[in-house]
């Protein structure tokens, strides 16, 4: 009887190709798992840092298109605390003129912080606020804001108060 059994040498080489294919599998599969995760670290900010990225993009959207984009950041039923004035809800918001040319509103975070429940948070700062006066005179206020984020039932944050109050010039104290 004849038994056919592989050559020794052809046997090794093929059991080495196999765990090299394992080997390579496993590492490819590894590196896949660690850019998502990595990718969706990128992608998500959490607590402090989503608010203090949420406050950046107001910011920026309210630099570029003012009054308009203002509005776009508050909840349906968000409110504005008018420094010396009264409460504004977002319909009374949506009644008030664009602003005039040359009005900007610029404003920096200090501090956010975030509920347990990951579902509210809040961000104080500062503000700078540029408009002409009655003699067309570009004017400068400075002043504190907060804000206080709520996230909706759809996912997206949104402003449900803020507040500011003017202060004095941080440079010269006036």
């Amino acid at each position: 009887m004849i038994t056919l059994s592989p050559e020794p040498e052809s046997s090794a080489a093929a059991a080495r190709e196999i765990s090299m294919n394992r080997i390579t599998v496993a590492v490819l599969l590894l590196l896949l798992f660690a850019a998502s995760s990595f990718a969706k670290k990128e992608k998500s900010a959490n607590g402090e840092n989503l608010l203090l990225q949420l406050e950046a993009d107001f910011a920026a959207d309210v630099a570029k298109h003012g009054h308009d984009a203002f509005l776009t950041y508050f909840a349906e039923d968000g409110v504005e605390i008018v420094d010396g004035g009264g409460i504004d809800d977002k319909e009374a918001m949506r009644k008030q003129p664009s602003w005039p040319e040359g009005t900007t509103l610029t404003w920096t975070p200090v501090h956010a912080e975030m509920a347990s429940s990951g579902d509210l948070g809040y961000t104080y700062g500062n503000y700078v606020y540029t408009a002409k006066n009655k003699e067309g005179k570009l004017v400068v206020t400075y002043g504190k804001y907060t804000s206080i984020w709520k996230k909706q039932k759809d996912g997206q944050w949104k402003v449900v108060v803020d507040m500011g109050n003017s202060s004095p010039d941080p440079k010269t104290g006036k």
